[in-house]
């Protein structure tokens, strides 16, 4: 399991951008969320990574 952390806001990002963090259950900003580990969620925590912090 990734523990994955909202830590810059979506306000002026592309809507991709927004889209992949609403997928992930990322709505405001500090907020956390616990995600399995795939190949998939990998995949969207690099397309957001200057955005998100992941905690292992």
């Amino acid at each position: 399991m990734l523990k994955i952390r909202l830590v810059k806001s979506m306000i002026g990002r592309p809507e991709k951008h927004r889209k992949v963090l609403r997928g992930m259950g990322l709505t405001k900003l500090n907020r956390m969320v616990e995600l399995e580990d795939t190949p998939c969620v990998r995949g969207m925590i690099n397309k957001v990574s200057h955005l998100v912090k992941i905690e292992d």
